[in-house]
């Protein structure tokens, strides 16, 4: 009994609020946008004007809607690299169904979703039962949905772009809903931004707040453990790949109705961004560790650098550099951060 009452139980023990700051994973991602913002604050008044934020905050919307998915998959140790193609290939159905066949622009979206739901789902299972690492799975199907991207479009309309989405029935409802835009300010923002913070503040709900948040972290942490304390890990890391396409679907509908054509080639290479966004927002590439909020704040930093660097008048090709500093960044803070968290713990 004396030894028992010798230590205190590490579970309870008094964390104080600069330490329980400190261990948080979106940490890093906050500290670098307020130095990003500051940056390009302080050399363009038009980058800190309200028309200068709807115009960075355009980007980050639908790159921190993938983002935030693509985060929650890799808190659970996966990874999706067909994430970026799949938001070309949910726009081409989109535009090549109610163009070309006549599809009402609604239907046509169905049928999107079911695809882009029926290809995370073959993900999931393909990684689950199988064992393979989910890299060369989503590797796979990358490959597999460029190729068809690609040939369907080209044997549709003999080119690699298909378009005229405007005068389909049922576009003026679902570009009002999904790529209209809202004034603020006599600003207009787009409605993209909403539905970026409604993901954002769903996945953080569940990440936080539900048992199937404490089945991701589990699963990412360690699987072996997750399954035998009773984590149906087979189920969460298939409903992790289904929510990435989900997004995907979500993300090239919007596309789709704001700019009323879709290129073949559309979104390839865009899933190492997403992957990127979600490390500056703290998620750890071993899976276990990360937040919704993070990956978020990590898409903001990319918008503004991308629209910054044009408010500067600076050649494009600093971007990739920018992007380059920043994973790398990101990845020691991450790793620092996480050390720390586990020194705290012990």
């Amino acid at each position: 009994m004396t030894a028992a009452t010798g230590r205190a139980d590490e579970r309870v023990a008094d964390v104080g609020p600069l330490r329980r700051l400190l261990i948080r994973p979106e940490l890093g991602a906050v500290v670098g946008a307020i130095v990003v913002f500051s940056f390009f604050a302080s050399q363009s008044a038009v980058f800190r004007s309200l028309d200068g934020i709807a115009n960075w905050l355009d980007p980050a919307a639908t790159l921190g809607i993938m983002a935030v998915a693509v985060a929650l998959l890799m808190i659970g140790g996966e990874f999706d690299l067909s994430a970026g193609v799949m938001t070309g290939t949910s726009g081409l159905i989109l535009v090549t169904l109610a163009t070309e066949y006549g599809l009402d622009v609604w239907a046509a979206m169905t049928v999107g979703l079911v695809v882009a739901l029926a290809v995370g789902l073959l993900n999931g299972l393909i990684v689950t039962r199988t064992r393979l690492p989910s890299f060369i799975v989503t590797l796979g199907t990358f490959l597999m949905l460029q190729g068809v991207n690609l040939g369907v479009t080209k044997l549709l309309t003999g080119t690699v772009q298909v378009g005229g989405l405007r005068s389909a029935s049922g576009y003026d409802s679902a570009h009002t809903l999904f790529a209209g835009t809202i004034q603020i300010g006599g600003s207009s923002f787009r409605v993209a931004i909403l539905w970026w913070l409604l993901v954002t503040a769903v996945a953080t709900w569940v990440l936080m707040r539900s048992r199937q948040g404490n089945w991701i972290f589990a699963v990412g942490g360690d699987e072996r453990a997750a399954r035998a304390v009773g984590v149906p890990a087979a189920r969460t890391k298939i409903a992790l790949f289904m929510t990435t396409a989900f997004a995907a679907w979500l993300v090239g509908s919007i596309l789709a109705l704001r700019y009323t054509s879709v290129q073949a080639n559309v979104g390839i290479g865009q899933e190492f961004i997403y992957i990127i966004a979600a490390v500056i927002g703290g998620c750890l590439l071993t899976g276990g560790y990360g937040s919704a909020i993070g990956a978020a704040i990590g898409a903001v930093i990319f918008g503004m650098a991308d629209k910054g660097i044009v408010f500067l008048g600076w050649d494009a090709d600093w971007f990739k550099f920018f992007l380059g500093a920043m994973l790398l960044l990101a990845t020691l803070a991450n790793r620092l951060v996480r050390r720390y968290a586990e020194e705290v713990k012990h």
